[in-house]
């Protein structure tokens, strides 16, 4: 029976393991979100966005970093899981 598991079921674990990976790389792009926030604030200093939008956006995007570091460090060590 674990001969069978280890045969039939391990590869499509590896597979899920892989794409989950992946799809939270995608999500959580640090560069991404450091790009973003060295746009807005390039829009700020050029005078195409306001203060209080630019104050907003900043707000968001400083915490949406924090997220994707904290995903990507949790990725580093293998401490991700998958609730159901």
């Amino acid at each position: 029976m674990f001969v069978l598991d280890d045969l039939l079921f391990r590869p499509f674990v590896g597979i899920i393991d892989a794409l989950h990976t992946i799809a939270l790389d995608e999500l959580y792009d640090v560069e991404a979100l450091e790009d973003d926030l060295k746009e807005n604030q390039l829009l700020y200093e050029l005078g195409e966005r306001s203060e209080a939008a630019y104050q907003r956006r900043k707000a968001e995007l400083e915490a949406e970093l924090e997220t994707a570091r904290d995903v990507h460090e949790r990725l580093a060590s293998g401490r991700v899981e998958v609730k159901r």
